[in-house]
């Protein structure tokens, strides 16, 4: 990576969040995280979404300069995030609404849908219920789990009943099938195909797709990953995690998935993928604290991490160098997105910070586009 400086001695000044970006103290947890264009929505814990963008009137901006990238600092503040209340109790789920706006799942038994405008409808109501996990596929369709049931909608209406209560849901790339994670399984769904399920050793509780839907690979509870081989149904282990690897994420071309669960991202091999096969790390060498989320960029051999300290950073596979995007605080990281153009990233805390980072492309030059090549360094002129 070329354009900003990498890493705690490379001399950065401060966190790309604190010189670039918006952030918000929010007050309540932060369930989850989605994008729609440049808006993101926050689902939080008091049943709130807050919405906000990463760029602003007045704002910071960056320009290319020769031999790197200069930041222009804001001569205004950042707007306050727009809130609105949604659910009765807590939010638990966020994905973006395929018409626009968002999506989101609570406590009260509430599916609603929220537009830019901040217009809440409700789309279902289940007295009693929880509705733990949205989902939301390109295609169209939308998923919201509550226990063991899975109500389909979007292009249709479908009920799917499972074996056991819902633990993760993930649509593939096309958006035209849909992963369930349950004890000792994982069920796929499409509008077109019987119903499939696919035995797992024990719990899954992340799912993540190849670009390419080829593989589909399950975080277990067991401190393992669990993957398939979708032509054949082929198995793959991987394992040796100190903990859970509840996130998951392929990169951009799916020729690596990094996953949670240890002091460093843990980065797996699917070009193809081999039993056995030895994992590359990337992230602070010396970190004793466990990575909870991550997220691949959606063009760019990058990862962003979120550790239990509520640190973000960004790194390479195979590269001790790093990029701090926020500072320890906050709380554990529990949300981290790209936008869908990767030019913008999200992320949000257990202590209800929330925060907006543009990350255009000029900030990044890289070596190779190889995600396992050694990024260059660089460094960013601030006036």
């Amino acid at each position: 990576m070329r354009g900003l400086p990498i890493g705690a001695s490379s001399g950065s000044p401060s966190p790309l969040l604190d010189v670039l970006g918006a952030s918000w103290a929010l007050g309540a947890p932060v369930a989850g995280v989605a994008w729609d264009g440049d808006l993101a929505g926050f689902g939080l814990g008091d049943g709130s979404l807050a919405m906000g963008r990463a760029q602003w009137q007045g704002g910071p901006q960056l320009e290319p300069v020769e031999g790197g990238t200069r930041l222009i600092p804001a001569t205004q503040a950042q707007p306050p995030a727009t809130r609105l209340r949604v659910h009765d109790g807590a939010c638990l789920a966020i994905a973006r609404h395929p018409g626009g706006g968002f999506l989101t799942g609570g406590d009260d038994g509430v599916l609603a849908g929220t537009d830019a405008e901040g217009t809440v409808t409700v789309l279902a109501r289940q007295p009693g219920r929880w509705i733990d996990l949205v989902a939301s596929g390109a295609s169209g369709w939308t998923a919201a789990a509550s226990g063991r049931q899975v109500a389909l909608g979007g292009l249709g209406q479908h009920m799917l009943d499972l074996p056991a209560t819902a633990t993760a849901l993930a649509f593939d790339a096309g958006g035209g099938r849909l992963a369930i994670a349950h004890y000792r399984g994982v069920t796929l769904w499409s509008p077109d195909a019987p119903v499939r399920v696919l035995v797992t050793p024990g719990c899954p509780l992340s799912l993540a797709w190849s670009q390419d839907s080829a593989y589909l690979v399950a975080g277990l509870q067991e401190n393992a990953l669990h993957g398939w081989r979708l032509s054949d149904a082929g198995d793959i282990e991987m394992g040796g995690y100190p903990g859970q690897p509840r996130s998951l994420s392929f990169s951009a071309g799916g020729r690596i998935l990094a996953s949670s669960g240890a002091p460093r991202v843990v980065c797996w091999r699917f070009d193809p993928p081999g039993e056995g096969s030895t994992p590359i790390e990337c992230g602070l060498p010396s970190s004793r604290l466990p990575v909870c989320r991550v997220a691949c960029h959606p063009t760019r051999p990058l990862i962003a991490a979120g550790y239990h300290n509520g640190a973000v950073l960004l790194c390479q596979p195979g590269s001790d160098d790093v990029l701090f995007v926020k500072s320890s605080g906050g709380g554990s990281v529990t949300a981290l997105a790209w936008s869908d153009d990767g030019e913008r990233l999200a992320l949000g805390t257990q202590g209800g910070e929330a925060g907006l980072i543009p990350l255009p492309g000029l900030l990044f030059r890289f070596a190779s586009s190889d995600p396992t090549s050694t990024p260059a360094s660089g460094a960013v002129r601030h006036e």
